[in-house]
């Protein structure tokens, strides 16, 4: 069995669906709220725990009540938290997230104490599969150092100087839109194929010998096949919440590679648990399960 650790981000979500975005200066009563984990690291490890995968996550969370929160839901799908801190100088990260059930959009609230780091920096674990989201800068970038034989994948989300740093150090340059254009200077236009182009030609200049997949939301995700940009469409589903599709992606994508999939078919099978997420409200909430996603997947 394959063994995939995670290092990053871990928040604790609180969601509200609303049938319309709240107006500003007025009190709202809410019939629905949604509680659970988020963040892009450790719903990915939720994912591969959930899915039987023998998965370790590396992060840092408050020694406070929604912090326990987050290390029982990991620990409900035999995820290994050794390695994750508990700190009592910070607070575990907490979102606010509401959804608006009139255009299925989504307006999130977060707040990370901007020093709070993971206070080890020398983890010595064998993977074969290391997934990263650019939280943990320094650890992140001593565990692929040392784990020569890993396969190495970035959840590349946000566009910063840290992140763009450890993408020199992966095999799997895994982007959302924005941090492609903001990293490449090239604005994708889908009605420009020469975009396309452009945008792949200048992460390769940036970051050679990768393999690399832009994550395009609702219309899916493009991935340069040998010299050729492919551009696989997401699985249409009745939209409840994005929140954490991405991250399921991600976690989805590791999975596939960690199985020996070829690049084109990890992307279907990310493509095909991020739209199954969106039906459901919430991250952790709207994990799918294994069996639903190859139902799609083989046919």
């Amino acid at each position: 069995m394959s063994k995939i650790t995670c290092i990053g981000h871990a928040a604790y979500d609180i969601t509200f669906p609303l049938s319309s975005y709240p107006v500003e200066n007025t009190k709202n009563r809410v019939s629905k709220m949604v509680l659970g984990g988020g963040g892009p690291a450790s719903t990915a490890a939720y994912l591969l725990g959930k899915w039987d995968v023998d998965t370790t996550f590396i992060g840092i969370i408050g020694k406070d009540i929604y912090g326990e929160k987050i290390k029982q839901e990991l620990k409900s799908v035999n995820v290994n938290i050794d390695y994750m801190e508990e700190s009592s100088k910070y607070s575990t990260t907490l979102s606010v997230v509401i959804v608006s059930k009139k255009n299925n959009s989504r307006t999130t609230l977060a707040y990370k104490n901007p020093k709070m780091k993971m206070e080890v920096k020398d983890i010595d674990i064998k993977s074969d599969v290391i997934l990263i989201d650019g939280q943990e800068h320094e650890l992140s970038k001593s565990m692929m150092e040392k784990d020569k034989k890993a396969i190495k994948i970035i959840d590349a989300g946000r566009f910063n100087d840290e992140v763009v740093d450890l993408c020199k150090y992966v095999d799997y340059i895994v982007c959302s839109k924005e941090f492609a254009e903001k990293v490449t200077k090239v604005k994708i236009n889908f009605r420009d194929t020469n975009t396309f182009n452009e945008v792949f030609i200048k992460l390769i200049e940036m970051f050679p010998n990768k393999q690399y997949v832009i994550t395009l939301e609702d219309k899916g995700a493009m991935f340069l096949d040998g010299e050729y940009v492919s551009v696989m469409p997401t699985y249409k589903i009745d939209v409840k919440d994005t929140t954490g599709a991405g991250d399921i992606f991600h976690g989805a994508f590791a999975y596939a590679i960690a199985n020996g999939y070829k690049l084109s078919d990890a992307v279907k099978l990310g493509n095909i648990a991020g739209a199954l997420s969106v039906g459901k409200v919430g991250a952790r909430n709207s994990v799918p399960k294994l069996e639903e996603v190859m139902k799609l997947y083989e046919k």
